[in-house]
């Protein structure tokens, strides 16, 4: 069978191969899966009411799903609420991303709808990726999950951020969200979350994101 989809080469050197504590500390995955669960039973109802307004704005699929790549790579269908008119992907070429690096942003991106702007700044976009975490392909809090076409530019120390699972929050969502528009210093927060992880310190960028979402700071 023909792959639709083939993981990026993991670089030669073995410590890149590596990964982090993290990943296998039973705890950290008990607490996503507690989480998680709880996080999906409490958004069912609002997640109907996203999905009528979705519908309401801007007829079409209420989800969108992308390939992301997630720990050493590996490629996972990341789910969230589509935020963006139907035919996004295929006008990305005629906005200008404002970003340096290895990502991709516009401030007045003219492809999110009125109802996906509320979302993105309030973060509820991200809702659907608790199923993601529930199956494994994300943690609760870790680092960003680049998409495929970003992997294949990476450069060696850039892997190191793949070392531990994506997360729905992290170090550069808790402490500047998009206003973080370099991907140089997404990667530097990334590999910081890295030295200074622990259960307890994941308590707390959960805490310190809710805190930043409720004040819609740095958010669009």
């Amino acid at each position: 069978m023909t792959r639709l989809f083939e993981p990026p080469v993991l670089p030669l050197d073995t410590e890149l191969h590596s990964i982090h504590l993290s990943v296998t500390c039973r705890l950290k995955r008990w607490l996503d899966l507690l989480g998680a669960a709880i996080g999906l039973a409490i958004a069912l109802p609002l997640g109907l009411c996203i999905a009528v307004a979705i519908q309401l704005d801007d007829p079409g699929p209420v989800f969108y799903r992308q390939t992301r790549c997630g720990l050493r790579g590996e490629p996972f269908q990341m789910w969230k609420f589509r935020s963006m008119v139907v035919d996004a992907e295929r006008l990305k070429g005629s906005v200008l991303n404002e970003a340096k690096g290895f990502i991709f942003k516009n401030e007045r991106d003219p492809r999110v709808t009125r109802v996906g702007r509320i979302l993105r700044q309030t973060s509820l976009d991200e809702l659907p990726q608790l199923w993601n975490v529930l199956r494994g392909d994300m943690s609760l809090v870790g680092t960003r999950p680049p998409t495929a076409d970003e992997v294949a530019q990476y450069q060696p120390h850039h892997w190191q951020r793949l070392q531990v699972k994506p997360g729905i929050t992290g170090e550069w969502q808790a402490n500047g969200r998009s206003q973080i528009s370099d991907f140089e210093d997404i990667v530097k927060m990334d590999l910081a979350y890295q030295d200074k992880w622990s259960i307890g310190y994941d308590l707390w960028l959960l805490w310190k994101t809710v805190w930043v979402v409720l004040r819609r700071d740095g958010a669009y």
